[in-house]
């Protein structure tokens, strides 16, 4: 049942805010809701596939950390909110 529950949260559909600005000659994009996921472009279509990208490896990261970190005991599950 973990292995089928952890399968099912890690390609659940999420979410997120992107931020895209146009500074000079280059687009800087953030994903407003979790800090240290930027990047940028020469063109708006670069940067949002950019963000893509960095949102993706910054979140698989996360989970690898968090995995080799937490005890086997802890419980592990999704968690919705609204705001």
């Amino acid at each position: 049942m973990e292995l089928l529950d952890s399968v099912r949260i890690k390609y659940m559909k999420h979410q997120f805010t992107s931020v895209i600005e146009k500074r000079g000659r280059w687009y800087v994009a953030y994903i407003e809701e979790i800090p240290g996921v930027n990047t940028q472009g020469r063109t708006l279509a670069e940067a949002r596939r950019n963000l893509k990208e960095a949102l993706t490896l910054v979140i698989e990261a996360n989970r690898e950390l968090a995995a080799k970190q937490r005890s086997h005991d802890a419980l592990r599950e999704p968690i919705t909110v609204s705001i």
